[in-house]
């Protein structure tokens, strides 16, 4: 059995024996948890390899690739826009972007975009990987095509155009790549260890992804034509789950949906940080967040088909974490890795793998995490 390094707090010892138990049965091989509670560090754990075939161990500083975990991150970089009044979520994408009006998408709000209906979720273009982490080419193929179907109607997930709409947004905005925007003003100040875009300085200490076994591809699934493969592939079919997502060059682009890379505690402290103070500093007011987690969308998804619920950005129950309060939420990523936050008992979770699994049903080493962290409140 792998050796669990790290703390755990009076009260959340079954934190410890729960993530101890994935790596033992449910095939973690390297990975790391915590948890911050009342602003307050009580759970921080890691163990087993960051690079299984190179036999480089997890470390206390070792950052992995979380995926869609990063959607919240974006999401909260919007929402800061939104409450400093530099963005109106109600006002048209295009009033801060003008090219994004073609071929009627005149009237698509920031709104829209955030909850997943703006109507783009498939970016249209014949982008290579080059033209993608190079982010101008991909923001102008989205801003000169039109929507897969009439914006506002329905809600649909946008895997991979929700980060390049909102971090365009952001950039018109604040003059700033949602990156550095991110990293200037809440990276820095709390102190996380997390990127969109990874610096080169710190590439070393990035985990080694697993990618998952005998994972279909989208178009062999659902066909090639389909609107959930050119979504869930992403341009030109480039975005497959597999060894891409290691590259330097990827890892060191900002795509704001799919390649924030972190650790767990980092996750934890920005979500505790979010519903209340850590170490004297909150990122959003209280009216800011609970706007930002009244529901936009809810039900059947056009993209992923099971039921899906958002809010202004971040995934809200019962899709962001089963098991987690009702108040939950935050964002998942693919594979495995989850951070959310719960402002009822004010808590910020974090939970970051290199081994990708994917189960309809749901990952299950993170509801057991889940399970046990609710179980220590008690």
């Amino acid at each position: 059995m792998l050796p669990v390094h790290g703390f755990v707090a009076r009260g959340f010892a079954q934190v410890r024996d729960a993530f101890a138990w994935n790596l033992e049965h449910q095939g973690d091989v390297g990975a790391a948890c915590a948890v911050y509670r009342d602003g307050e560090p009580v759970v921080d754990l890691w163990a087993g390899f960051a690079d299984l075939a190179g036999g480089r161990s997890w470390e206390e500083d070792t950052v992995q690739l979380v995926f869609s975990a990063t959607k919240g991150i974006t999401a909260a970089c919007v929402n800061l826009l939104a409450e400093r009044r530099a963005i109106d979520v109600d006002a048209p994408i295009a009033s801060y972007w003008p090219e994004f009006a073609a071929r009627g998408k005149d009237r698509i709000p920031v709104r829209w975009a955030l909850a997943h209906k703006a109507g783009l979720a498939a970016v249209d273009g014949d982008l290579t990987l080059a033209d993608v982490l190079a982010w101008r080419p991909v923001v102008e193929a989205i801003a000169a095509q039109a929507p897969n179907w009439e914006p506002g109607t329905a809600h649909g997930y946008h895997a991979r155009s929700f980060g390049w709409i909102l971090g365009e947004v952001v950039r018109r905005v604040s003059g700033r790549s949602i990156g550095r925007f991110f990293a200037d003003e809440i990276a820095r100040p709390l102190e996380l260890d997390f990127w969109i875009g990874v610096p080169r300085a710190e590439l070393a200490r990035c985990a080694r992804l697993i990618p998952p076994d005998d994972l279909p591809s989208p178009a062999a699934f659902f066909g090639p034509d389909s609107l959930t493969a050119r979504v869930m592939s992403g341009p030109s079919g480039l975005f497959a789950y597999d060894e891409m997502w290691n590259r330097p060059d990827v890892l060191q682009a900002e795509m704001p949906s799919s390649n924030g890379v972190g650790s767990a505690r980092a996750l934890a402290r920005f979500y505790a940080a979010l519903v209340g103070e850590v170490d004297g500093i909150r990122v959003l007011e209280p009216e800011t967040v609970r706007a930002a987690c009244v529901v936009q969308a809810q039900g059947p998804d056009r993209v992923i088909f099971f039921p899906s619920c958002f809010g202004l950005g971040f995934s809200l129950q019962p899709m962001v974490a089963p098991g987690a309060g009702s108040q939950a939420f935050g964002h998942p990523g693919a594979g495995g890795s989850l951070g959310f936050a719960d402002p009822a008992a004010k808590l910020g979770v974090g939970y970051v793998t290199t081994r990708m699994k994917f189960d309809p049903t749901g990952d299950e080493r993170t509801k057991a995490l889940v399970a046990a962290v609710y179980g220590s409140l008690r």
